[in-house]
């Protein structure tokens, strides 16, 4: 597909989104249509608009190209997915009910209202530079694909690339916000699903692949293993390891993230948000198995046509995550390399829409306080809520530029050792508030613990081979930053007579 073939697909698209967002946001451009959507979203358009949501251009990218990693990672991801959904079900079963109850439009007013000012500031002030940092680097790997095989045809500065991708979110999302995410995402998402199930059926008419066939060729293939049970104290990818991570993560990184659950806070009540989750989870499931099945099928169409893993354009080291563009681009017929565009676009661009509204959000109403806006205030707090919106956009362009001038390992690897050390404390603050009802923390304080749990995550991290012996940790670092931060909390804690009942 020729460089001129894909920006005009884009264009088309992006062309889509922003006609959604007009006639969505034609006669409601509110504060209350952009935060939470009136409370009014219909529970299966959520779910199915969550799945784009949650996955983004790393799934997309990343994890079929994991599958041949030089490291053997092959399905083991699978194991972190059946961790992901025990989360899910957590978030359901505890953290929902908690929400509605308290009827919250930032999750992090709980937080207020349970350990007091300073607590709050500091989960809020978490979960900005959290998904700050995680919506670049998704958004990141998906501009490097861009910028491989378009821009750098038209001879434009990565910086550009970056500016117009940012620019083309802000203009379908500030009006409405969440309103018109709630529409666009489910057609994302569709895209998204849509372009898996052809993907895997092109490569398998490349192949000369029947279903069957297909299927016994990735189970006997050398990328099928799942379960990793050898090496507990080594290895990273072991079956526990994996189920703790996955779920932990999950819980931290979607129940305790605003993104995610303001989406499920619009809608009309705790029955039908939970209906969305259940929903949600199983497609979520679903969808990851046929993403891992898109990378053993690419790596064996690599073997069979002679395909080498791509090189980093800086580091000339192999870039496993180059593997499916450049398989889908410069390999297949056009048809195929269409339904690749339309798949990885969608997939990072659901994400970097509802994570710009959600930190528009949760400023705004954790910082900015616009929820306590007299009526008449709010022409002037829709003004500034749109700026709020456009300096979020610009500090991911910032962040972009910082990770492609150091970024060096795997997209994936890294988002997810980022979120052990930053969603760590969030998970430490509300597990502590839930289960110590009889505890009052020392609100100044916690501020610093938030720091300096971290900072000792890491150094455990890095000396847990001496320290514990030989043990290496993966993703369920994540619960030793919380549990720290549990510790911590109930060290500057005292006792009241009064049950705290939220």
């Amino acid at each position: 597909m020729t460089p001129s073939g894909i920006l005009l697909l884009i264009i088309i698209y992006f062309g889509t989104l922003f006609i959604i967002s007009n006639r969505v946001s034609k006669n409601d451009n509110g504060n209350a249509a952009f935060f939470s959507a009136n409370k009014n979203s219909k529970w299966y358009l959520v779910a199915f608009g969550l799945i784009g949501t949650a996955l983004s251009g790393v799934t997309f990218i990343s994890v079929p190209g994991e599958v041949g990693s030089p490291s053997g990672e092959q399905f083991k991801y699978f194991q972190f997915v059946l961790g992901n959904m025990l989360g899910f079900l957590v978030i359901a079963k505890i953290l929902l009910p908690l929400y509605y109850r308290m009827n919250l439009t930032s999750i992090y007013s709980y937080i207020e209202q349970r350990m007091g000012f300073y607590s709050y500031k500091t989960a809020a002030s978490i979960f900005l530079i959290s998904r700050t940092i995680s919506s670049a680097f998704r958004l990141y790997l998906v501009i490097i694909v861009l910028q491989r095989y378009v821009f750098d045809f038209y001879q434009i500065p990565f910086a550009v690339t970056v500016l117009i991708s940012l620019l083309l979110i802000f203009s379908y999302t500030y009006r409405s916000g969440l309103k018109t995410i709630i529409i666009t995402d489910t057609l994302q998402t569709f895209f998204l699903v849509t372009s898996v199930f052809l993907t895997i059926y092109f490569i398998c008419d490349s192949l000369d692949f029947g279903p069957i066939q297909a299927f016994n060729e990735v189970k006997n293939s050398n990328y099928s293993k799942i379960f990793f049970f050898d090496d507990f104290l080594g290895g990273k990818f072991h079956f526990i390891k994996q189920i703790i991570g996955g779920m932990f993560v999950t819980i931290a990184m979607t129940g305790l993230d605003q993104d995610l659950m303001q989406k499920n806070l619009s809608c009309k009540n705790i029955k039908e948000a939970q209906k969305n989750i259940y929903t949600f989870t199983v497609l979520f499931v679903i969808i990851n198995i046929f993403f891992l099945s898109v990378g053993a099928l690419l790596y064996l169409y690599a073997e069979k046509y002679g395909i080498a893993v791509p090189l980093d354009a800086i580091t000339q080291k192999p870039r496993t995550d180059l593997l499916f563009p450049e398989i889908a681009l410069n390999h297949l017929s056009t048809i195929p390399a269409i339904v690749f565009l339309l798949g990885i676009i969608a997939a990072t661009f659901a994400t970097t829409d509802s994570a710009l509204t959600a930190l528009t959000t949760s400023f705004c109403i954790d910082f900015l306080e616009m929820d306590k806006k007299e009526e008449g205030e709010q022409k002037k707090a829709i003004k500034i809520r749109h700026i709020v919106h456009l300096s979020f956009s610009l500090l991911i362009f910032i962040f972009i530029l910082f990770f492609n001038a150091i970024n060096d390992s795997s997209v994936v690897a890294m988002i997810f050792k980022v979120a052990s050390y930053t969603y760590g404390p969030l998970l430490g603050l509300y597990a502590f508030g839930l289960f110590q009802k009889n505890k009052v923390v020392k609100d100044r304080w916690v501020p610093y613990l938030c720091v300096i749990s971290p900072i000792f995550t890491y150094l455990i991290s890095e000396n847990s081979f001496y320290l514990l012996g030989g043990y290496v940790f993966d993703n369920e670092l994540i619960v030793v930053n919380g549990l720290l931060t549990y510790l911590g909390l109930y060290a500057i804690s005292t006792r009241t007579t009064e049950t705290i009942r939220f």
